[in-house]
């Protein structure tokens, strides 16, 4: 505010005198009686637009100046903070000097504090990001320097994306004004194992398997399960769908293949008993194949990956009796601990994930993992494990935090969904188009395979 005022009253007041460089010259007449009282002789239509022009001219000073130079400025303004912060944690190092006083007329010396250490710092921004290393020489304050990273991710406003030790240096990266970099629903793509969730977020599933999804009412899960089952079909993907509550995504049933969809008990407990069936026999029939080479997974030999989006899964773990709940934990289990090489992946949604139904370390195979909306600091722990990160809540649906494997915490938003948009018409229609492109169905015969069972 004090910035854009500093430049807009200049302008404003040059050119004004600009503006008006004729009266200037009769600058003593403007204050005698006759002028100052005589307002119908004034010329209203000129003051008028000068005083536009130099309000114009003005603001588009202020506004060329925030866009030229309000990147430099934000620089200026973080190395400010950084240097504060040494300062004020005490990250330096000082000696008293003695020295002759030069003001003195007697003969004075005269003690002063000289600052002898000073952590060598350097700030970068580069494509979006904000880069800053601070260097390890061995000083005793070398182990704070590894624990800043929370500090400076809340002072300089942005989100700790990553922190690498380089030789000499501890380097955290940061991503600033993370909301710009929100992506509109049909840039959602599904490529070589990866599926792109923000301009600078990936789930790449082949190498960081499982998702893990919680969030309250209204967060946004819903819309975010809806816009993961559409991308993943257009790719091709097998996808099969439980929810236990038969709510949003219960009515994918009408759309989708038969036997894909199922919210009753039976139909939940034998696609999970299914899948775990069909990727052990994957597992057999992928080493017969002529393609198959030890090391690597089903897409080498051009298989289709599988996933299973389970919504609402605590509620179903509470609708069982113990020896039912035995079962399916040991099914969700196989799948998670076995499944990325065969293709099988699991996406586990929740308002909550509570922590007794993913025992066993299932919850540390889950290598992507999103809380939307509001959460308490009970159901973060449960989402993320202990952390030092300070969790903010904006009310903007759609938005929380990530872990997408790197353990690093990051806030996130998920794809943008144009108002009306149908997601039942739109998955239909993809879901159409695939069965025509493919002629079989989805994905692979395992569809059909889980049709029979269920008729059965």
């Amino acid at each position: 505010m004090l910035a854009g005022l500093a430049i807009f009253i200049p302008v404003f007041l040059s050119t004004s005198i600009v503006c008006f460089k004729d009266g200037w010259l009769y600058l003593n007449e403007w204050f005698n009686w006759h002028t100052l009282s005589s307002f119908d002789e004034w010329n209203w239509a000129l003051l008028g637009k000068g005083f536009a022009i130099s309000l114009l001219i003005g603001l588009v000073a202020v506004a060329a100046a925030y866009f030229c130079f309000y990147g430099h400025y934000k620089k200026i303004w973080h190395k400010q903070k950084i240097a504060r912060m040494f300062i004020s944690n005490r990250f330096l190092e000082k000696e008293n000097v003695t020295k002759e006083s030069m003001f003195s007329f007697k003969d004075r010396k005269v003690t002063k504090a000289k600052i002898t250490y000073f952590p060598r710092a350097y700030y970068q921004q580069k494509n979006g990001y904000i880069y800053v290393r601070i260097a390890l020489d061995l000083s005793r304050f070398q182990k704070r320097f590894l624990e800043l990273g929370e500090e400076l991710e809340n002072g300089l406003f942005c989100d700790l994306v990553e922190r690498e030790i380089e030789e000499n240096f501890v380097c955290y990266k940061f991503l600033y004004d993370v909301q710009k970099n929100r992506i509109p629903i049909d840039q959602v793509t599904v490529k070589s194992g990866s599926m792109k969730l923000m301009k600078h977020v990936y789930w790449e599933f082949d190498k960081l398997p499982n998702m893990l999804i919680a969030g309250g009412v209204g967060g946004g899960k819903t819309y975010f399960i809806l816009t993961i089952v559409g991308a993943l079909i257009k790719s091709g993907a097998n996808v099969r769908i439980l929810d236990p509550k038969n709510a949003d995504l219960a009515d994918l049933e009408t759309v989708m293949p038969s036997g894909t969809v199922f919210s009753k008990k039976d139909g939940i407990m034998m696609t999970l008993r299914k899948s775990v069936e069909d990727m052990l026999q994957r597992s057999e029939e992928m080493k017969k194949m002529p393609e198959y080479k030890t090391g690597e997974n089903y897409a080498y030999v051009g298989l289709p990956p599988v996933f299973i989006i389970f919504d609402e899964y605590v509620a179903f773990m509470e609708m069982l009796d113990t020896s039912e709940k035995m079962k399916a934990l040991e099914y969700m289990k196989q799948l998670v601990m076995l499944g990325r090489q065969m293709g099988y992946f699991l996406i586990l949604a929740a308002q909550r994930p509570d922590a007794k139904y993913l025992a066993d370390g299932i919850r540390d195979q889950f290598s992507f993992r999103v809380a939307l909306g509001r959460m308490s600091e009970t159901g973060y722990g449960m989402m993320f494990g202990d952390t030092d990160k300070t969790f903010l809540f904006k009310n903007i649906k759609g938005r929380g935090y990530a872990d997408s494997g790197n353990s690093v915490i990051s806030e996130f938003y998920t794809p943008l969904v144009p108002k009306g948009y149908d997601f039942l018409t739109e998955i239909g229609r993809t879901v159409s188009e695939v069965q025509g492109a493919s002629g079989d169905g989805v994905a692979s015969g395992s569809v059909a395979t889980g049709t029979r069972d269920v008729e059965e």
